[in-house]
């Protein structure tokens, strides 16, 4: 709908853009202006008072009030008085002052009195950048239940939330909202975004409309697929048979499989050309490798840094790090990003206009190996396609448990069992040095402890340039690494059958779980050790029980605000004020259906 310049200047003052957000903002109290009788103190209350006598002291005014209403009269103090208010108050005047009563030994008081001019009803206050008699005025003219109905919100719905605004003397009495005006406000913050996101996406035609059919190469593979890894397929060859550029974002627990989805979507291109980027070498090689055995009769690429220049129009399927962006690109009719949140928003968009033809677009898959609640899957489905892939082909068989200073020696002789099996062993620590803030030890400071009792000890951290080297050398010689979160996703260590976590109730459990992730990939018996100075935490205790990492996105929702997680939705940072994505399901499946998403 239209707005008006009125409001939209209003709208801009209050940083919103609609109806629907202006009824977000709620009142942090309510006035009772209404004239009363009976005096209560400790409450603010009306008095339809006569100014009796006025002293201006140095730091104060103090104004004897006769009260018509209470026939009493009350003591009025004004502190650090602006100039302003030395005009207000004159001897003889009869005036309606608002605020808190206090009386002791029958001598009344109040505290900063305040002029009013309307009386008789119960009004709501805001916290807001427009004066608060300009916003009261604002709000009455604007939020209406016409107004949130013309912007597609329910009438049962709308009418609640005006109700907020429009208090009576129950609400004056409540220390919080009801339920249902907070089930109201839930539903419009939900709709308010996912109707914007909605707006948002843009449709283009795309430049493949044919999926092949990859049915024999399926059934050729030496391993059966999941259920979750051909639905995904399904999905992929769905967006590419449409006229329109998918945009789909596959989200897969580590080792669920991701990588069979992506060389499904290349040979479903065929014989159009695919690109895939990646966010390290290591990455980028492991995927060329898997490539390179399971699609052999297509023609590979892999391209990182180290790579020469090259014609790359001969290529059916180009694998690459970020150096992708700095190649003449072929055209291709479907770009891939795995650990599409470890690149920037423009990163991604300049791959796909590097290999995009006229107004015509690449299909866009996203891949992520950091699970994410349901809930925000629906949400993120208002701009862009989302399939989960929750099971893994096999199950990992990994011990978790939370371990204290105590636990140290029987953690030693693990570490020396397991390295005498010809496994290996991983130390996340916090910090790179040492800090005063920080009680775990950094690994600057543990690095001489293990170095000195042990041999085949690496070091690397997100700061060490050398970092992909170091991790490509402990996999064929070390047998300790003693590295940050650095290790949380990438390389594929097939000995690594240990990960000991220093501090780890400081990490969210989605990194503890990716973390847990790194053991057992080829299915190795494995063990991930949570090391806390805590005495108790039911967090990491519930951690070490949960195996799945969407129920582990689940927990994380439950120990933590919902806006945190969101803080990580890609397209937005978006942060919400009313909406608990651990409990509210219903809402946003309401919201969906009513949007048609």
């Amino acid at each position: 709908m239209e707005y008006s310049k009125e409001q939209l200047e209003k709208f801009k003052k209050l940083g919103v853009g609609s109806f629907s957000e202006l009824a977000l903002i709620t009142p942090n109290g309510y006035e009772d202006l209404r004239l009363g009788s009976k005096l209560i103190p400790h409450m603010p209350q009306i008095i339809d008072a006569t100014i009796e006598s006025i002293y201006r002291a140095p730091k104060s005014i103090q104004i004897t009030f006769y009260a018509h209403n209470f026939s009493h009269a009350i003591q009025g103090v004004i502190f650090a008085p602006k100039p302003y208010m030395l005009h207000q108050f004159h001897i003889g005047q009869r005036n309606y002052f608002y605020g808190v009563i206090e009386c002791k030994m029958g001598h009344c008081t109040i505290a900063m009195p305040k002029k009013v001019s309307a009386i008789g009803e119960i009004t709501p206050k805001y916290k807001s950048t427009l004066r608060s008699d300009v916003m009261l005025r604002f709000m009455r003219a604007n939020l209406t239940i016409e107004n949130l109905v013309c912007e597609g919100i329910p009438e049962d719905i709308a009418k609640k939330a005006v109700d907020i605004h429009m208090p009576n003397e129950e609400m004056l009495e409540q220390k919080s909202l009801s339920e249902e005006s907070l089930e109201a406000l839930k539903y419009i913050e939900l709709h308010s975004y996912m109707r914007e996101m909605r707006k948002k996406r843009r449709y283009f035609d795309s430049m493949l409309k044919e999926a092949a059919n990859i049915d024999a190469w399926i059934d050729s593979l030496p391993f059966r697929l999941s259920e979750d890894q051909q639905k995904a397929i399904e999905d992929i060859r769905g967006d590419i048979r449409s006229s329109y550029a998918a945009r789909r974002m596959i989200v897969g627990d580590v080792g669920s499989g991701k990588t069979m989805v992506i060389l499904a979507a290349a040979m479903m291109a065929l014989p159009s050309r695919s690109i895939l980027m990646a966010p390290t070498t290591i990455l980028a090689n492991q995927l060329f490798e898997e490539a390179s055995k399971y699609i052999s009769h297509a023609k590979i690429a892999l391209v990182t840094n180290k790579s020469k220049k090259e014609d790359l129009s001969g290529y059916d399927f180009i694998i690459g790090t970020h150096a992708l962006l700095y190649r003449e690109l072929p055209e291709a009719a479907v770009v891939m990003v795995d650990e599409q949140h470890r690149f920037g928003t423009s990163q991604r968009n300049m791959l796909e206009k590097l290999v995009a033809s006229g107004s015509t677009k690449p299909h866009y898959f996203q891949f992520s190996a950091t699970p994410i609640p349901r809930t925000q899957a629906m949400i993120e489905s208002a701009h862009i396609d989302v399939s989960l892939i929750t099971t893994t082909p096999f199950q990992k068989d990994i011990t978790s448990k939370v371990i204290q200073k105590q636990n140290f020696k029987e953690l030693l002789e693990h570490i020396k069992s397991e390295i005498a099996l010809g496994n290996q062993v991983l130390l996340v620590y916090p910090l790179v040095e040492q800090s005063e803030m920080m009680e775990y030890q950094s690994i600057e400071e543990a690095r001489g402890y293990w170095e000195k009792n042990f041999d085949g000890v690496y070091v690397t951290h997100g700061r060490d340039k050398e970092k992909e080297d170091v991790l490509l050398e402990f996999r064929e010689k070390g047998k300790i690494l003693i590295a940050t979160t650095v290790v949380e996703v990438g390389i594929s260590l097939p000995r690594l059958s240990t990960v000991v976590i220093v501090g780890a109730e400081r990490l969210g459990l989605s990194t503890l779980h990716q973390l847990r992730g790194r053991v057992s990939r080829t299915g190795l018996k494995g063990y991930c050790f949570c090391y806390t100075n805590q005495k108790e935490s039911k967090r990491l205790e519930s951690f070490c029980d949960t195996k799945s990492g969407f129920a582990i996105a689940e927990l994380d929702l439950q120990f933590r605000k919902s806006g945190d997680l969101l803080k990580g939705l890609a397209q937005s940072g978006k942060e919400f004020k009313f909406v608990d994505m651990a409990n509210d399901k219903e809402i946003i499946t309401r919201v969906k259906r009513d949007l048609g998403i």
